[in-house]
Formats: structure tokens, C-alpha cells, sequence
């Protein structure tokens, strides 16, 4: 019953982002407030096909028809979930993968960090992104006063007392030692995936679905585009996957964990939720107690610092738009058309992981819960905030795309043998 649960609001909120795939102006011309004018004409045909609409609902087809396929046993996988390699060979691969990443990536430290203008659609260093000069602003400051973001926070006049301390802490630690804000940032996107691999093996218990994994993640264009950013660094996502993986294996530090997450992006609370069901999916018995516990004195002591003092803890903006609920959902097809893989392998990954559900291979459920609530998020964000959907935050949902792409090569007892 959970795994349908599940399954039907995964499948509800991946099929209302794909709709948008298949007609681009669909949402846009129902929620648009000139639609409603009594002299609007449509310029743009609400049911036009989009550049992927085709290749969407052939490939979709093929992988479905593939995945009842395997469900219903016609054809026998096992040899494909069974094979493996050892921890020597794993190692040598990924130190190969990794050492070729870093070599590519390298030469992005000889230039400027670009700032991107959406007004253009090109990169520009004349029109910076607000983010980027509000975040010089508060780091030159630091380094002014010689003293660490977490230390000026104290003074609630000055910043909020729940902000990014912990991503400036490392920004302006990298400026020191290395010259460049960048460089530990980039650090950071090395760690998450080697994170990345390391809970797909942990869920798994398998080193080859771990390694697909990582490669998911970097061909992808929005990993590579933020990974070395200092404005729009990994820190929180780095963070937060980590915190996931050490309830499956340190739970007694998964906490710091997350209140790094936190206090790199304030973001990360709303994954709070997801991370709960991930607790009540993975862990049993006395662990999966003392785990909730501590999870939820931190989420009440975090909700009587929010109320106790709303001003000083952050400042989102409050607003109630419920038009943009569900523009929130059409962003993913502009915001990811140069990661076509992730665009269009994204509901039969939510179908098979499903499938493997029913199958005993439970753990797929909370891998469908955090991709699916990461998609939820955008619009609920957009639509009681001041806030704007920004194509970093995909990262997120590039890792968890991965790490299901990943769980789906585990093997599992009532797999076909």
C-alpha cells in the first residue's frame, strides 16, 4: 500500500512537469494573467510541440514497455543486477573518472567567475547577478573586520541569524589559503560525488550502480556549470545528501550534518519532510527511534527560534500567489533543455523504481519521495515567497536522479534468478 502511496504522488507531480515538455506554452497560457483580458489574443498555440516532445513519448514508450516487461518476467535481468566489481577495481575507476573531471574543469580558475544575465540569455560580466554582489558585499566585509560571518551573525541587526554563515566560513577560508573563493567550492562538488557514490553503495550494497551514478551526475550541463561557482556553490546539497547517508551509517552524526546544510542555504529546511520519510523508509528498531528523535528536538527547537525571533532568523519575503503554483512546475523543461537525458528519462526512472518497489526493494520509495518533493518545492516556494526559481537549485534533483538511476541496478532477493 505504501509503495502506491508513493508511486501516485511521485508519478502526479513528475507527469504535471512533463507536461510542459510536450507543450512548452500549455501552463503558461492557462495561468497567464493577460489570458484573462478581454482584448488578449493568443500568439503562441497553447498545444505546439516542444523541441523534446517526440523523443519524450517515443523513448518513454520503449523503457515503459521494457520495464513491464522485466515486471511481468518475460525476460530474465539477473546477470545485470548480480554482476559487480571489488573495492580495488571501484577505487581505480573512479580515481580515473575523477582525475579527468578535475583536469577538465580545471582551466575555469584561470578566468572570472561569469555571471549570467537572463535578460540576454548570454554570459556577462557587465551585468551581474544580484546574488553575486550582494555576496561580494558581505564577504569583503569579513575580510575587512577580519572575522568569520558566523562571529558577525551575533549582531542580528546586521544579518539574519539564520543565514548561509557556513557557506561564507568556507568561501572566504578558500580566499585565504588559495587566492580564490572558488577553489573549496569546487572541492566541495568533487565530495558530493564521491557522496553520491557512496550512498548508492550503501542502498545498493553494490560499487557499479555507485559509479553510474556519478556519471549521471556529471554529464550533466547544470552540475557543470555551477560546480565551480562561488556564488552558487554545492556546499548544501553536499551537505544534506551527506546528512542522508550517515543515517545509513553514522546516525549519531547525521544531525551536524544537516544544521551544515541549513546554514549553507536555508533551503535545505524544506527538504525536512522528505528527510523523515527517508528515516521511517531505511532505518528499524532502536535506530530508527533515537534517529526521529534528535531529528524532530531539532525541527521544534528550530520552529520556537523561527517564532521567537522571525525578523533576526531570515527574511524570505512573504507573499500568496497561487497563480504561480503551477508555472512553479514548468520550469523544469527551459531550466533543464540542455540536460535531455534527465528531462526525458525522468518519469520512467519514477515507473521503474516503483516497479522494484512491489518487488521488496523498499528503499526505492524514498528515492522517489526525494525527487518528486524536490519538484514539489519550486512551486510551493514561488507561491508563498518572494523567491525565484533559480537553475542551481536543480542540482538537487540532478543527485537524486542519479542515485535512483543508481538504486535501480541493486539486486534484490525476489529479482529473477
Amino acid at each position: 500500500m505504501l509503495s502506491y502511496a508513493v508511486f501516485l504522488f511521485s508519478v502526479s507531480i513528475v507527469l504535471l512537469c512533463s507536461v510542459s515538455i510536450i507543450f512548452p506554452a500549455l501552463i503558461q497560457s492557462t495561468t497567464s494573467e493577460f489570458s484573462e483580458l478581454p482584448f488578449y489574443t493568443p500568439v503562441v498555440d497553447p498545444f505546439e510541440l516542444g523541441g523534446l516532445a517526440i523523443p519524450f513519448v517515443i523513448i518513454n514508450g520503449i523503457i515503459l514497455l521494457i520495464a513491464v516487461i522485466y515486471y511481468k518476467k518475460y525476460y530474465s535481468l539477473s546477470r545485470l543486477f548480480e554482476f559487480d566489481i571489488s573495492n580495488k577495481i571501484a577505487i581505480i575507476v573512479i580515481v580515473i573518472i575523477l582525475s579527468i573531471y578535475i583536469a577538465a574543469t580545471i582551466g575555469e580558475f584561470s578566468i572570472e567567475e561569469p555571471w549570467y544575465d537572463l535578460t540576454f540569455g548570454e554570459f556577462s560580466i557587465e551585468e551581474p547577478w544580484q546574488d553575486a554582489i550582494e555576496m561580494e558585499k558581505r564577504l569583503e566585509v569579513s575580510i575587512k573586520n577580519d572575522k568569520l560571518p558566523i562571529e558577525e551573525a551575533l549582531n542580528l541587526g546586521k544579518y539574519a541569524m539564520l543565514d548561509s554563515h557556513v557557506k561564507f566560513v568556507l568561501l572566504i577560508t578558500s580566499e585565504k589559503i588559495f587566492g580564490d573563493y572558488r577553489v573549496i567550492a569546487f572541492f566541495a562538488s568533487i565530495a558530493l560525488l564521491i557522496v553520491t557514490f557512496f550512498i548508492v553503495k550503501e542502498i545498493t550494497k553494490k560499487r557499479i550502480p555507485g559509479i553510474i551514478a556519478i556519471l549521471i551526475v556529471l554529464q550533466s550541463n547544470i552540475f557543470l556549470t555551477y560546480d565551480t561557482s562561488a556564488v552558487y556553490s554545492n556546499f548544501w546539497i553536499l551537505f544534506y545528501v551527506l546528512s542522508l547517508y550517515l543515517i545509513l551509517r553514522k546516525w549519531q552524526l547525521t544531525h551536524i550534518s544537516l544544521v551544515l546544510s541549513i546554514f549553507s542555504k536555508i533551503l535545505s529546511v524544506a527538504f525536512l519532510p522528505f528527510t523523515i520519510f527517508f528515516i521511517l523508509n531505511n532505518t528499524k528498531g532502536k535506530k530508527r527511534i533515537y534517529v526521529l528523535v534528535f531529528y524532530i528536538v531539532l525541527i521544534i527547537g528550530g520552529l520556537f527560534f523561527i517564532t521567537s525571533f522571525p525578523r533576526q532568523m531570515f527574511d524570505l519575503g512573504g507573499t500568496y500567489l497561487p497563480e504561480n503554483f503551477l508555472k512553479g512546475f514548468e520550469i523544469l523543461s527551459y531550466q533543464l533543455r540542455f540536460d535531455p537525458i534527465i528531462l526525458i528519462l525522468l518519469l520512467p526512472v519514477t515507473v521503474m523504481l516503483f516497479l522494484k518497489s512491489l518487488r521488496g526493494f523498499y528503499q526505492t520509495n524514498s528515492i522517489q519521495i526525494l525527487i518528486s518533493g524536490f519538484l514539489l518545492v519550486p512551486p510551493i516556494l514561488i507561491t508563498f515567497t518572494e523567491q525565484t526559481n533559480e537553475p542551481y537549485r536543480l542540482i538537487a534533483l540532478v543527485v537524486f536522479f542519479a542515485i535512483g538511476v543508481g538504486v535501480l541496478f541493486g539486486k534484490i532477493k525476489q529479482d529473477e534468478s
